[in-house]
Order: structure tokens, then C-alpha cells, then sequence
């Protein structure tokens, strides 16, 4: 599940950021490519704003046949639950039986890497990649207390074993729950073991200009450039 129905003004575009260009395809092409090279990866669902349809459409026609857009809802969780609904009669039947979930604007993830996240779903039931936060320090009052062990920076794709994942959001929806990523909602709402998955550096996610001008000389580098 690829998400690209968030607005991003941050990046200072009129133009919602996962279409804009980068290194000759919009920014959201790059993840729909590394999801199609993955053993294993079913099902591609790109969750979309209304409006973005033909944009959408257009990314897509690399992809023909292999995507199902889904729209959006009003926020990042209802985006995500919008998606899992229509995943539902695939999820129960176990036609599907984990899902991996990443924001269209890292467009610099690898192959590699969501094949590591979706092993680990399958294995142990929840997997997210990051990075150490060696830079994240504790306050108290206006001290600073020193570093905070085993802090790192999550990333996505998150992986999570579908059922489990369809019923934590299902019961979030009922009780009015909004956490801050999928891993927030399952920790409330599941049982189910994350595992931490090394991430990469390199996986940044779009957020400011300057970061689309980062993303191109990476794609540079990785395809030859000097």
C-alpha cells in the first residue's frame, strides 16, 4: 500500500509533492517500481486524493494492470483504513496475508529493503524499519540529561500481518483512536510483536526542497552518474 493522498505543502509546490519530478519520473513512480520488484508483493494499492486522479493515471501507465487506486480519506489513518476495506474480502479469505505500508514521498526505497520488512511480517507478525537516533537526547526541565539509548528514526514500509492489522484499525474507527503511524495504532489495539528492521539513511522522506535535489543525486549515483 503506497500513500500518497497527503497534501505536503512544506515542499512549497502547488502541486501535491509525490507527482513532482525527480530525476526524470514523479516522485511516487520510484516506489511503485520498488514494490513491482519484490518476490512476493501480490497486491499494489496506491491511495490517492480525488484530485489526483489523471496524475495518478499517468504514474500508472508504467504499472498497467498491476495497481488498484484506492482514494483517501481525511487523514493519514483514514487513508490507510479506506485501503484496508477495500483489501477486506482478500485480507479474510487470506488471499493477503500481511500488509506493507509506505508514504509516496520515499521514493529512494529499495527493493532490499521492503523485502527484509515483508519477511519479517510474515515471521514474526510486525516489522518497521529505521535508523539509530544517536542525535535524540532527554530533557528535564532545562537540563539535558544525556542521550536516549536505542532510539531510532522509524521509517516505512511498516509491515503487519493483515488480519490483525484490518481488526486494530476497525476497532480504532470505533473508539475514535488517531495515532501518529500504523505502528501507533498497533501497539493500542494488538498483540502482535514489531520487529526493527535496519533502515537506510538513503530512504529520506520528501519534505522540503531541498530534499528533492538529495533524492536526485542518489538516483544519480545509483544509476552511474558521476
Amino acid at each position: 500500500m503506497v500513500l500518497a493522498s497527503g497534501a505536503g505543502t512544506r515542499v512549497g509546490a502547488k502541486l501535491n509533492k509525490v507527482y513532482l519530478p525527480v530525476a526524470g519520473r514523479r516522485v511516487v513512480a520510484w516506489s511503485l517500481d520498488a514494490f513491482a520488484r519484490v518476490p512476493g508483493i501480490d497486491v499494489l494499492v496506491l491511495v490517492i486524493r480525488p484530485q489526483d486522479t489523471e496524475l495518478a493515471r499517468e504514474v500508472l501507465a508504467a504499472h498497467p494492470g498491476e495497481v488498484e487506486l484506492v482514494h483517501g480519506g481525511a487523514t493519514r489513518q483514514g487513508s490507510e483504513l479506506n485501503a484496508l476495506r477495500h483489501l477486506a474480502s482478500r485480507i479474510e479469505s487470506g488471499e493477503i496475508d500481511a500488509v506493507l505500508l509506505h508514504d509516496a514521498a520515499r521514493p529512494l526505497v529499495t527493493p532490499e529493503l521492503i523485502a527484509d520488512v515483508l519477511a519479517d511480517t510474515r515471521r514474526y507478525g510486525g516489522a518497521v524499519p529505521g535508523v539509530a537516533a544517536d542525535d535524540i537526547v532527554r530533557v528535564d526541565g532545562d537540563s539535558v540529561s544525556g542521550a536516549l539509548p536505542g532510539a531510532i528514526r522509524v521509517q516505512t514500509p511498516q509491515g503487519f500481518r493483515a488480519a490483525p492489522l484490518l481488526d486494530a484499525y476497525e476497532t480504532a474507527e470505533r473508539e475514535g483512536f488517531v495515532g501518529t503511524d500504523t505502528s501507533s495504532c498497533m501497539e493500542r489495539f494488538s498483540a502482535l510483536p514489531v520487529r526493527w528492521v535496519p533502515g537506510s539513511a538513503e530512504n529520506l522522506k520528501i519534505t522540503y526542497p531541498h530534499d528533492l535535489v538529495v533524492a536526485e543525486q542518489v538516483i544519480g549515483r545509483g544509476q552511474g552518474s558521476p
